[in-house]
C-alpha cells in the first residue's frame, strides 16, 4: 500500500513541480527519490543505476538517441538561420490567406515537422509570423496555439509513416521494423487527427466571434514579432523546400526501390539499400545531415558561417535530449517498483482485445512520465515483448503504440506543453483546455478508431495457440 501511494505521490509531485516551472532534472530526481524511498529501493542503486544507467536509464536513452537528436537539431537550425522555414511559412500564408489563419498554422507546422524540422524550431518560426495573422484576423491566441499543435504535435509526430520523428525511430529500433510500418492505418489515424482537430478549432473560433473574443496583444508578442522582420532575405519558397525534399527522399526512396527486386546480392546498391532498412537511427540521421548540407550549398548567407550554425544546432540538441532523458530516468525508477510490476501483470491479464490492451498500457505509462517518447520507450522495453507473444504483428504494434503514446502524454506536466505556452506567453488557465482537446482527446479518439478498424477487418493480430 505504501509503495502504491508513493507512486501516486511521485507522479502528483512531478506534475505539480512541472506546473510551477521547476527544472525537470531536479523535479525528476526528487520524484524518483520519493518513489524509491516509499518502495524500498536502495537510494544508491536508484541514483547510480536505475535512474541513469539502467535499461531505462536517462543516459542509456540519451546515448542511444543522441545522434538523431543532434542531426535533427542541426537541420532545424540551418532551416531557421537560412530563413528557409520562414519562406515556406510565408508562401503558404499568402496562398491560403488570413481568413484561413488556423489552417495556415496547422499546414505549415505539419509540413515542417514531417520534413524533419524540430518541433521547438517550428514553434519559434511560426509564432512571430502568426502574430500578424492573429492581429488581422482578430483570432484569440489560444486557438492559434491549438491549431499549430495539431500540425506539430499530433499526426506528424506519431501517425504518418516515414517521418524521422523520435517516436517512429523508437518503435522501429525496438521492434526491428522500419519507419513505414503500419503505414495505411497511420494515414487513417492522421486524417482523423487533422480533420477533427481543424473542425474543433474552427468551431471554437466561431464561438469566439459570437462572444466578441479576439486577439489580445502582450509584451511577449512585441518581442517575438521582431523576429519576423527582414523577410526579404528569405529564399524563394521552392528553393526552401529542397532540403526537406532531400531528407524525405533519402528516407523514402530506398523503401520504394527495395520493393522492386531482390537486393540480397552483394552489389554496392544492394548493401546500401539493406543498410537503410536495418538502421532506423543512423539512416534518418544521415538524411537530416544531407538536408543540412543541402542548405549550405543552396543558401549563400548560410555558407558564410556554416560551422558556427552547425555548432549552435548541436548546442540546441542537448536540452531537448536531456529533458526527455530525465523523464525516462524517472520512469526507469518507476519500472523497478512492485506496483509497476503488478500493473504490467494486470494489464496483460485483463480480458480485453490485445490492441486495446496496448492502447491502455502505453497511455498510462505516457501519462505517468508526461512524455510520449518517454512512455513509448518504457513500453517498448518492458511490455512490447509480451504483446508480440500474444500474436500482434510487429508493424501494427509499432504504429498503434506510437499513436497511443501521443495521447495522454500531453497532460499539464508535459514538457512540450509547458514550453509551448511559455514561448507564446500564455498560461495553462488561458490555453490548456484547447490544447487538451487537440493533443489528448482527439489523438485518443484516432487511436481507438484505428484499433476498431483493424479489429473489424481482422488485421494485426495472429492468435497464438
Amino acid at each position: 500500500m505504501l509503495g502504491n501511494l508513493g507512486l501516486l505521490a511521485g507522479l502528483a509531485l512531478l506534475i505539480f513541480m512541472a506546473l510551477r516551472g521547476i527544472n525537470i532534472f531536479i523535479a525528476s530526481l526528487i520524484c524518483a527519490l520519493v518513489v524509491a524511498l516509499t518502495n524500498g529501493l536502495l537510494v544508491s542503486q536508484t541514483l547510480l543505476e536505475f535512474y541513469p544507467f539502467g535499461a531505462l536509464g536517462a543516459f542509456t536513452f540519451a546515448g542511444k538517441f543522441f545522434l538523431l537528436f543532434l542531426c535533427g537539431a542541426i537541420f532545424g537550425k540551418v532551416m531557421a538561420t537560412s530563413q528557409a522555414a520562414k519562406s515556406i511559412a510565408l508562401a503558404i500564408t499568402r496562398s491560403l490567406g488570413v481568413k484561413h489563419t488556423l489552417l495556415v498554422g496547422m499546414v505549415v507546422c505539419a509540413l515542417l515537422t514531417y520534413g524533419g524540422v524540430v518541433v521547438f524550431v517550428v514553434v519559434f518560426t511560426m509564432y512571430p509570423l502568426g502574430i500578424t495573422l492573429m492581429r488581422e484576423a482578430n483570432l484569440p491566441k489560444r486557438l492559434w496555439v491549438a491549431a499549430t499543435s495539431v500540425g506539430a504535435g499530433t499526426f506528424t509526430m506519431t501517425a504518418l509513416p516515414g517521418t524521422p520523428s523520435i517516436h517512429n525511430v523508437i518503435a522501429a529500433s525496438s521492434l526491428g521494423t522500419d519507419l513505414f510500418a503500419g503505414g495505411w492505418i497511420g494515414i487513417f489515424a492522421a486524417l482523423v487527427m487533422a480533420g477533427l482537430g481543424m473542425w474543433y478549432v474552427e468551431w471554437e473560433w466561431k464561438k469566439a466571434r459570437r462572444t466578441g473574443e479576439g486577439f489580445v496583444e502582450n509584451a511577449q508578442d512585441l518581442r517575438m514579432e521582431q523576429l519576423a522582420d527582414n523577410t526579404t532575405e528569405a529564399p524563394p519558397w521552392m528553393m526552401a523546400m529542397v532540403p526537406m525534399m532531400v531528407v524525405l527522399g533519402v528516407i523514402m526512396l530506398p523503401r520504394l526501390v527495395l520493393g522492386l527486386a531482390d537486393w540480397s546480392d552483394s552489389s554496392l546498391l544492394g548493401r546500401v539499400l539493406l543498410f537503410s532498412a536495418s538502421q532506423p537511427i543512423v539512416w534518418p540521421s544521415m538524411a537530416l545531415i544531407l538536408g543540412s548540407l543541402t542548405c549550405v550549398v543552396l543558401f549563400p548567407r548560410l555558407r558564410r558561417n556554416a560551422a558556427q550554425v552547425f555548432g549552435q544546432g548541436a548546442d540546441d540538441s542537448i536540452m531537448p535530449l536531456l529533458n526527455t532523458a530525465a523523464v525516462i530516468g524517472f520512469g526507469g525508477v518507476v519500472t523497478q517498483t512492485a506496483g509497476f510490476g503488478h500493473f504490467a501483470q494486470w494489464i496483460l491479464n485483463v480480458d480485453m482485445p490485445p490492441l486495446l490492451s496496448v492502447f491502455a498500457s502505453v497511455s498510462v505509462v505516457s501519462a505517468i512520465v508526461g512524455s510520449s517518447s518517454g512512455g513509448l520507450q518504457i513500453f517498448m522495453q518492458t511490455l512490447a515483448p509480451k504483446y508480440l507473444e500474444m500474436g500482434i504483428e510487429p508493424e501494427i504494434l509499432h504504429r498503434i503504440a506510437a499513436i497511443a503514446a501521443g495521447g495522454l502524454d500531453s497532460l499539464p506536466h508535459c514538457g512540450a506543453v509547458i514550453a509551448t505556452l511559455m514561448i507564446m506567453g500564455l498560461t495553462h488557465k488561458e490555453a490548456y483546455k484547447n490544447l487538451f482537446v487537440v493533443t489528448v482527446v482527439i489523438p485518443v479518439i484516432a487511436c481507438l478508431l484505428s484499433i476498431a478498424v483493424l479489429m473489424a477487418m481482422g488485421i494485426g493480430v495472429n492468435p497464438t495457440t
